[in-house]
C-alpha cells in the first residue's frame, strides 16, 4: 500500500484547472431519461459517459441505449462501454468479447475497466487488457476503476485511474497517494456518494486538493451496498454543474 499523504506538489499540480464530471454509468434509458437527456445538455462540463446495458454490452443491440449513445456522441461527449474485471478474475476473452461488441454496436470512444485490480501483480495482466482494447478502437479513452489508490504502475497503463470510489465520510478524511504528484489532475477521478448538499464546497475542494480531474458527487446513497448510488443524478445537480462552470469541447 502506497504511503499517502498531502502535498504541497498535489496542490500546485492542480490550481488553475477545470474540473469535469465523469459518469460511471446511469441506469437504463427507459428507467433514466431524464439523466440521459440532462447529459447532452450544452455547456455541462462532462468529461464522459459510460454505457452500462447489462452489466457490459448485453447479448444483443439495445434500440434505446443506442439512441441515448448517439445523442452524447452528436453533443461532443465521449462514451465509454463497461467492462467488469472482477478485481483480475474475468477472463481476457470475455473482457476482449465485451469490449468487440460495444464497438460493434454503440460505436464507443473507449472503455472504463470496472473493478480493476490495484496490486502490482496484477498489472502486466492489465497492461495486457488496455494494448488489446487500443489495438481494437485507435485512440480510445481508457479509465481504470480502481476506487484507490494502486500500484503507481497503472498510472502509465491508462488515460485516467479511479483513484477513490466510496462514501462522503471516508473521502472527507481521505489522504492522496504522494506518487500521485507526478502526474496532472486530469489522469485522476473521483467518484463520491452520500455528499450533503452542505457540503459540496468542501468536497470540491478536496477533489482540487488532491488532484482529481473528473469527479462524479451525488446526494444518493448505496443503501449499505444494495444499490448503486451513481444511476441517477444528484439533487443538486443544477447546482454542482453552475458550480463547476460550462464546459469546453476538445
Amino acid at each position: 500500500m502506497p504511503h499517502l499523504t498531502t502535498t504541497g506538489a498535489t496542490r500546485a499540480a492542480t490550481s488553475g484547472r477545470r474540473l469535469g464530471f465523469g459518469v460511471p454509468g446511469c441506469a437504463h434509458p427507459l428507467l433514466a431519461p431524464v439523466e440521459w437527456a440532462e447529459l447532452t445538455r450544452p455547456g455541462t462540463p462532462l468529461h464522459w459517459a459510460v454505457l452500462n446495458v447489462a452489466d457490459g454490452p448485453g447479448c444483443r443491440p439495445d434500440p434505446h441505449c443506442l439512441e441515448a449513445a448517439g445523442k452524447l456522441r452528436n453533443a461532443g461527449i465521449r462514451v465509454l462501454g463497461h467492462l467488469d474485471t472482477a478485481y483480475g478474475t474475468r477472463p481476457f476473452g470475455e473482457q476482449i468479447s465485451d469490449a468487440q461488441r460495444f464497438l460493434d454496436w454503440y460505436r464507443v470512444d473507449g472503455f472504463l475497466l470496472d473493478r480493476c485490480p490495484t496490486d502490482r501483480d496484477a498489472l502486466p495482466e492489465v497492461r495486457r487488457t488496455t494494448a488489446t482494447l487500443r489495438a481494437l478502437r485507435e485512440g480510445a479513452h481508457l479509465v481504470l476503476g480502481h476506487g484507490a489508490h494502486p500500484y503507481p504502475g497503472y498510472a502509465e497503463t491508462a488515460d485516467q485511474l479511479v483513484t477513490f470510489t466510496g462514501p462522503w465520510s471516508e473521502y472527507r478524511w481521505s489522504q492522496v497517494a504522494e506518487w500521485t504528484a507526478d502526474h496532472p489532475a486530469e489522469r485522476f477521478c473521483h467518484f463520491v456518494h452520500g455528499v450533503p448538499r452542505g457540503h459540496l464546497d468542501e468536497a470540491l475542494r478536496i477533489a482540487r486538493w488532491q488532484g482529481a480531474g473528473t469527479i462524479y458527487f451525488t446526494d444518493r446513497g448505496d443503501a449499505g451496498g444494495q444499490i448503486n448510488p451513481f444511476e441517477t443524478l444528484p439533487g443538486y445537480w443544477d447546482e454542482i454543474v453552475s458550480r463547476i462552470g460550462p464546459g469546453i469541447s476538445e
